[in-house]
């Protein structure tokens, strides 16, 4: 379910746009926002929180080019809304979130809605995951000072990595990172707003 909006802001990956079409939004918001669930734009999610607007999870996901048999590594669980959609598109998401609340309710969606390739793990994403690494593609939902070397380390040689880098959300900015015989190139992609990545 997605409103047709989202066919027309530059998202073409066919995959994406059917997992947007599917997966149920309105699930993954507080009750009292179900009504303004598939609006294109964020809404709160608590915690100081929010869910992505369905545009951005859409050109996030996109530019990792997903495939069924992609491993990929979501840091910022959130409302899992945007695991739900990495999900439908791939191998196994391992998805890490630092507010024990959100990681509890994101997983019990998951639980409700039958996600069987979703692993779920609360702390720090900084570090990553390292001992199911490495991974064909690395999404961070919460923007960072810079990249995080473990991060780095993590991602598969030709692998792919988005992420929002900006300390303000007036000059955040969202990059695509990918490594190519070890070397590490980036390609600034739009201007955006997130919340920021707390490293503990």
């Amino acid at each position: 379910m997605v409103k047709t909006q989202i066919a027309n802001r530059d998202i073409t990956h066919p995959g994406v746009l059917a997992a947007l079409r599917k997966v149920p939004r309105h699930r993954f918001v507080p009750a009292e926002l179900r009504q303004e669930s598939y609006a294109d734009r964020p809404l709160p999610i608590g915690f100081g929180q929010t869910i992505s607007q369905p545009c951005i999870v859409a050109l996030m996901t996109q530019y990792i080019a997903p495939t069924r048999t992609m491993r990929i590594l979501e840091i910022g669980t959130g409302s899992g809304y945007q695991t739900a959609i990495l999900a439908e598109l791939s191998a196994r998401v391992f998805t890490i979130e630092l507010v024990q609340q959100l990681a509890e309710r994101a997983a019990t969606a998951f639980e409700d809605l039958h996600y069987h390739n979703i692993e779920t793990r609360t702390g720090d994403g900084w570090n990553g995951w390292p001992e199911a690494a490495p991974f064909d593609a690395i999404l961070v939902t919460a923007a960072a000072r810079s990249i995080p070397p473990p991060l780095l380390h993590q991602l598969k040689d030709g692998g792919r990595m988005v992420i929002p880098l900006g300390l303000h959300s007036h000059d955040q900015e969202l990059v695509l990172v990918t490594k190519v015989h070890g070397e590490i190139e980036t390609r600034p992609l739009l201007p955006v707003r997130f919340v920021p990545f707390v490293h503990e």
